[in-house]
């Protein structure tokens, strides 16, 4: 019961605080899961991340999905996505004729403005703390590793599609 309650507190943490969409809330949720509550390794983490981009759907519920489940079998899925959706719907019941209404103003477009570095910086961590998860065998870099990486960055700079590169890998 008391994971229940920790899956719950932690999801609806990071989603609360995941602005900017699901690769925002990704550092958010490694917060909880690894350094908070350490359901599971950065490099367990990491697998979790290459995993979900991988498959269709919003990544902030595959990652709930299966933490939950990992946690506390199905009653830690269920209460997972729960909190994880939990916030989108109540904002979009209580507050979305408000945003609609809104929408355009100068005080929410500057905090807008202001917001998306930070959601950058979140990106750049997760990515960082990613690479040298996945670059770290032993002590030592997997140059297999590194040559797959190099050329799917190469591949998508001539705007190779993402499920190309996830397949051919």
């Amino acid at each position: 019961m008391v994971d229940l309650w920790h899956l719950f507190l932690a999801f609806l943490r990071a989603s609360n605080l995941g602005f900017g969409g699901g690769p925002a809330i990704i550092p958010l949720i490694q917060a909880e899961a690894v350094d908070r509550y350490h359901w599971m390794s950065s490099s367990e983490f990491a697998d979790l991340i290459a995993v979900a981009n991988a498959l269709p759907g919003p990544i902030g519920t595959k990652i709930a999905a299966y933490i939950g489940y990992q946690v506390a079998s199905w009653p830690g899925v269920v209460v997972a996505l729960t909190a994880t959706i939990l916030p989108t719907v109540l904002l979009l019941i209580f507050l979305g004729t408000l945003l609609a209404k809104y929408a355009n103003s100068r005080a929410l477009q500057a905090m807008l403005t202001g917001v998306k570095p930070i959601v950058a910086a979140l990106l750049i961590v997760v990515a960082y703390q990613t690479a040298v998860d996945a670059f770290r065998i032993n002590q030592r870099a997997d140059y297999l590793t590194l040559v797959i990486a190099a050329s799917a960055a190469v591949a998508m700079y001539f705007k190779v599609h993402p499920s190309v590169l996830i397949l051919a890998s």
